[in-house]
C-alpha cells in the first residue's frame, strides 16, 4: 500500500529517518561533531532521542570519517548503523547509502544533519504533521525559517526512489533543484531548524544565544 492510499484508508504512515554523520569537520578541529554533548549527552544521541519521542523507529546512521569512535559511544542505541567507504565523494553518497538501508515499507523518510543541536521530538512532530498537510503535488518539506533554508528535511517513498534512480551526484539537493515544483517550503519561526554548528565560533553563538553549552567528551578535548 503506498503512502497516498494509506492516507486514505487512515492507516497510519510509516516513517524513517536517516542521519547523516559521515563527515571529517575540518572547521572543527577534525573531530566528530555529533559527539558534542550537552549535559552529557551527545548530539547524536539527542537526534535519536528526538526521532523515538516523535514515534520513528526505523533510524538509519549513516557514518564515514570517525566511524569506529562514534559507534563505540552510542552502540546501545536501536538504530542501523552504516559506514560510507567514500565520506569525502559529498552528503549524496551518504544520503543514498542511508536511502538504499531504509526498510521497504517505509512510506517517508526524514532526512537528518547529525550537528543540530536543539531538535527536540516536538520539532520532529511538527514537521512530520506538516508534512501530512503539505499542498499537493509537492513531495518534499523543507522548514523555512526568516527566509532561509532548514532542517531536517522529509520526502516520501517516490522521491526516495528518484533520487537513487539518479546519477550517483543526485541527492536532495539536486532532487530539489530539478523539481522546484515538488518542495514545500513551510515557514516556521522555529529557529531549532536553522541551528548547527560547524565551526568553534558557532559553539559560543549558540551559547550567547541560548545559554547551551556544548562540550567535547573528555578524549576529544584539547587545551
Amino acid at each position: 500500500m503506498n503512502e497516498n492510499h494509506a492516507k486514505a484508508e487512515g492507516l497510519p504512515v510509516k516513517v524513517a529517518a536517516v542521519i547523516l554523520a559521515a563527515g571529517s569537520a575540518s572547521r572543527m578541529g577534525l573531530r566528530p561533531k555529533c559527539l558534542l554533548e550537552i549535559d552529557g549527552v551527545s548530539l547524536l544521541r539527542r537526534q535519536c532521542l528526538a526521532l523515538s519521542g516523535a514515534g520513528v523507529q526505523d533510524v538509519v546512521v549513516v557514518l564515514g570519517h570517525y566511524a569506529q569512535r562514534i559507534h563505540q559511544s552510542a552502540r546501545d542505541l536501536p538504530v542501523h548503523w552504516l559506514t560510507n567507504p567514500d565520506p569525502d565523494e559529498g552528503q549524496e553518497s551518504s544520503l543514498r547509502l542511508g536511502l538504499q538501508a531504509m526498510a521497504p515499507d517505509a512510506d517517508a523518510t526524514l532526512v537528518l544533519l547529525a550537528d543540530q543541536p536543539l531538535i527536540d521530538a516536538q520539532d520532529i512532530a511538527d514537521l512530520i504533521h506538516a508534512y501530512h498537510q503539505r499542498p499537493a503535488p509537492t513531495q518534499l518539506v523543507r522548514p523555512v525559517v526568516e527566509g532561509l533554508p532548514g532542517n531536517p528535511v522529509m520526502f516520501g517513498r517516490s522521491v526516495a526512489q528518484q533520487i537513487l534512480a539518479g546519477p550517483p551526484t543526485m541527492g536532495g539537493r539536486q532532487w530539489q533543484q530539478q523539481h522546484p515544483q515538488q518542495v514545500h517550503r513551510w515557514v516556521s519561526a522555529n529557529a531549532h531548524y536553522r541551528a548547527d554548528v560547524d565551526s568553534p565560533e558557532d559553539i559560543q553563538a549558540l551559547a550567547q544565544r541560548t545559554g547551551l553549552h556544548l562540550r567535547w567528551p573528555e578524549d576529544l578535548q584539547r587545551d
